[in-house]
């Protein structure tokens, strides 16, 4: 036997007893030849003591013994001297006499120090280069477990309302999931690929068809996409749920109950709105400047275009007489404190999201204004617009001018930052928010003039099939929602189009022919030929829930095995050159870059 009991839960109940105990040296101390280990497990540490005079092998071991070492200890269990109790340990009132101990393996000098306070010191490329030795952090460890723990609830969750857990495949075909997909070339059909699921999207409407009117999976997903802060590298995990007979409604209560529950199971967070607020897209991009608002804190942006039309300052005049261009106004309570510096910063997050620039208004006590652009506005003006937005003395008003895009983005940055300057955006709050009525075609980047779609290809158009004959495609909303949780998406999700005639009209709009859109999603259209149901669910992001409730800035910490910055498992040195012999055998040549 390795282990009687863990390093974490002896107490004073286990006086007298002769126990074995296995783990690492987390620190080691030698008090006036006494030896003392803090021998560490998953659960906790508990201190040995080594006195020669009790066994001097033992001491001996322990006084070869250094930090990682893995060590096997028996002993019995004694009370601490009152002087020496650690109320911070759950093992803080008992240490282990130590009757004899075994080097179970020896370690090299670990990489950086196991101290939960100094883990910001170290280089993450050297935490992630040596992840095995990072996990064995009580963070880490916590974090793994929260992971476990939530992601079985969520299992019990779903099986309590009669879902179906099933998997679908991982060697799939590409789909218009809105990223690149990871290709996989086919070695008995040389020049073919299948492609690693962006998400189960497909398969789990082909369930619906299918008859598994309430499915669910902890799906892997895989999408070549830019790694960022709340974006991984390569492969992330969703909750991904789709339901038969179903309209926005249903999907919306099932997932209100599952995440009111998670919160405030695991987590300590507040959640200000419930049932979760409603906010059309356009609303959110107009009010917060964001697709995913976070709500914790107000800063309402508003519309003042109207206001500076024909104005004699030509900045705004000009943008508001412009077809798709706007003027628009972020008041910032107690934003008046700003120094020059401070907007400056401010100034350049608007400019990383195409503004010219970022136009301001402090007000000052004593109800003076002071701006650059008051003098071209003209006092009367200023003050309209001013008493319009309910800015008092103290407060700060910034502008952008520009198009929509422009705009809502630049002063949605700002908004965000303002919430960060001035600690608004409280962790111990949940803001949830849904966010409906998205657009169903935009315009395309890629191709200017050519009709794309703007967030889900397999939605249910608002209308139907008459709304695609007669609208104009811009105007056509789609059954389509996310869910945004303090500023970050977490969710996507839709009502589906189920019915072969409206999917080939809404592909059309997209500029795609009937033969083109049987090629690439026959298997989908054909079973929809077959007496598919109406139906419709959502992904949950569960990487980025852990991030929000956990308190990580990266949600790379919230995998055991994560890719760098630059999509890289340093650990493992992939991505790696693979050798002549397997490419021959893919039918592959590589071609030198220039």
């Amino acid at each position: 036997m390795l282990r009687t009991h863990k390093c974490g839960e002896l107490t004073k109940k286990n006086l007298n007893e002769e126990v074995i105990l296995s783990g690492w040296v987390h620190s080691r101390r030698d008090h006036g030849g006494i030896i003392f280990i803090d021998l560490r497990d998953r659960y906790g540490l508990t201190q040995i003591k080594f006195d020669p005079e009790i066994n001097k092998d033992a001491w001996s071991e322990a006084d070869a013994a250094r930090s990682e070492w893995v060590l096997q200890v028996t002993g019995k269990v004694i009370a601490r001297p009152d002087n020496m109790v650690n109320p911070k340990l759950a093992t803080g009132e008992i240490e282990i006499e130590a009757i004899s101990v075994e080097i179970l393996n020896k370690s090299e000098t670990p990489p950086f120090e196991l101290n939960e306070e100094k883990v910001n010191e170290i280089n993450e490329h050297i935490r992630l280069k040596y992840r095995y030795v990072d996990l064995r952090r009580q963070r880490m460890q916590h974090i793994m477990r929260m992971r476990d723990e939530i992601t079985t609830y969520i299992r019990g969750f779903f099986h309590g309302l009669d879902f179906t857990e099933v998997q679908t495949p991982i060697l799939a075909n590409s789909s218009p999931e809105g990223a690149r997909d990871f290709l996989i070339p086919s070695r008995f059909h040389p020049g073919k690929f299948y492609a690693l699921p962006q998400a189960p999207q497909q398969f789990k409407q082909l369930l619906m068809v299918g008859g598994v009117d309430k499915y669910f999976q902890v799906a892997p997903c895989f999408r070549d996409e830019d790694p960022r802060a709340d974006r991984h590298s390569g492969d992330f995990y969703q909750i991904d749920m789709e339901m038969s007979f179903a309209e926005q409604e249903d999907v919306w209560h099932v997932i209100e109950n599952l995440m009111i529950e998670v919160i405030e199971k695991f987590s300590d967070m507040e959640i200000i709105n419930k049932p979760f607020l409603r906010i059309p897209y356009m609303d959110c991009l107009t009010k917060y400047g964001s697709d995913k608002p976070d709500l914790r804190f107000g800063l309402e942006i508003e519309l003042i275009t109207d206001m500076v039309a024909g104005c004699g300052f030509s900045v705004f005049a000009d943008m508001a007489a412009k077809e798709g261009h706007v003027v628009h106004a972020l008041k910032v309570d107690g934003g008046a404190k700003f120094s020059r510096k401070e907007i400056d910063e401010l100034t350049e997050v608007a400019k990383t999201k195409g503004a010219k620039g970022l136009a301001y208004i402090i007000l000052k006590e004593g109800g003076e204004l002071q701006s650059p652009i008051v003098k071209f506005l003209g006092d009367d003006l200023a003050k309209k617009i001013v008493d319009r937005l309910g800015a008092k003395a103290g407060d700060i008003v910034f502008f952008g001018a520009d198009k929509f895009e422009v705009v809502w983005k630049a002063l949605g940055a700002v908004r965000s930052d303002c919430g960060n300057r001035l600690g608004l955006k409280d962790d111990k709050k949940a803001s949830l928010v849904w966010v409906v009525d998205f657009p169903m075609y935009e315009m395309s980047e890629i191709e200017p003039g050519r009709v794309d779609f703007s967030h889900n290809p397999f939605s249910m158009p608002q209308g139907g099939l008459k709304a695609l004959q007669e609208k104009n495609p811009f105007d056509i909303l789609a059954y389509q929602y996310d869910l945004a949780f303090n500023g970050y998406e977490i969710l996507s999700g839709a009502i589906r189009n189920h019915n072969p005639e409206i999917m080939y009209k809404a592909f059309e709009l997209a500029g795609y022919k009937q033969e083109e859109v049987d090629a690439r999603f026959g298997g989908l259209i054909n079973a929809f030929k077959f007496g598919a149901p109406p139906h419709g669910g959502s992904a949950i992001g569960i990487d980025r829930v852990l991030m929000i409730l956990l308190g990580i800035d990266s949600v790379r910490d919230v995998y055991a095995f994560p890719k760098d910055g630059q999509g890289r498992d340093v650990m493992m040195d992939s991505p790696t050159v693979v050798d002549e012999k397997q490419l021959r055998e893919l039918n592959i040549k590589l071609t030198k870059q220039s």
